[in-house]
């Protein structure tokens, strides 16, 4: 048997990796893939795997973005930190789920369904749109506003204001409308978490973006796109080829 491991964060990748081969001894890791651009340019290259462990929430952005840009053959388990009410979605389509942090007897049961089903998988794009439409009842609420720690007090920051989010060496910005950078107690994931995804786009590892923020988006090099903010970034905002269908969509209000 063969697999790959699609999750971002190596120290869970190699964990899981660890657990997967003491629960299922005839099995072959082929690949720990840590973004969309690198499983999409595997999967395009390589011959399907038996199975897939893939983390829902990637630096680069949701993993069923996999989904536009490559057909997958094989099943999916997934591994996330949703909670396990909303995830009841994932039962009744068939499709298996690990919670963070992974558990071996955890490991052991999505294992044992995989061997159950034995061969009959249904359609993984099926599958996938039933799982996004039945997680929807489970939106919670965006934030209007963040509190930004300002010397001994809280400052609102309207979401409404801000441009884009940004680490800059380790540390997180908010850039607003007037080109102010605020200081942000988060990472990326958790603050893409708490954003309207109708608002806000994760262009890379390094960029939030707001949609109100773009001036205009070239074409870039391999396919790619270069997004031009209406005010000045230190660097290009690049979005890779396999979100671009993605990016599209979000900018024309097609991702709500």
């Amino acid at each position: 048997m063969k697999a790959i491991i699609i999750e971002d964060e190596i120290i869970a990748a190699e964990t899981l990796k660890s657990l997967i081969v003491e629960v299922q001894k005839d099995i072959e890791i082929l690949a720990i893939l840590q973004s969309i651009e690198e499983s999409v340019e595997w999967i395009e290259t390589h011959p399907s795997p038996d199975l897939i462990f893939m983390d829902i929430h990637l630096a680069d952005g949701s993993a069923f973005m996999i989904f536009d840009s490559v057909e997958i053959k094989c099943p999916v388990i997934f591994t996330t930190a949703y909670d396990e009410y909303a995830l009841k979605a994932f039962e009744v389509n068939s499709i298996d789920y690990i919670l963070k942090p992974t558990g071996k007897a955890a490991l052991e049961k999505a294992m044992s369904k995989y061997r159950k089903l034995n061969g009959n998988y249904p359609d993984s794009r099926e599958i996938i749109n039933n799982l996004l439409n039945s997680l929807k009842q489970y939106n919670k609420s965006y934030k209007s506003y963040f509190l930004i720690p300002e010397k001994d007090k809280l400052i609102p920051l309207a979401l409404d204001d801000i441009y884009y989010i940004y680490i800059d060496t380790k540390i997180v910005k908010a850039v607003t409308f007037d080109n102010k950078g605020r200081y942000i107690d988060k990472t990326l994931d958790e603050i893409m978490n708490e954003l309207d995804p109708g608002k806000f786009f994760r262009a890379n590892r390094q960029y939030i973006i707001s949609r109100s923020s773009i001036k205009d988006i070239s074409i870039w090099f391999g396919n790619k796109l270069s997004v031009n903010l209406k005010i000045p970034v230190n660097e290009k905002i690049i979005i890779s080829k396999a979100r671009v269908k993605e990016f599209k969509q979000w900018f024309a209000g097609g991702i709500q």
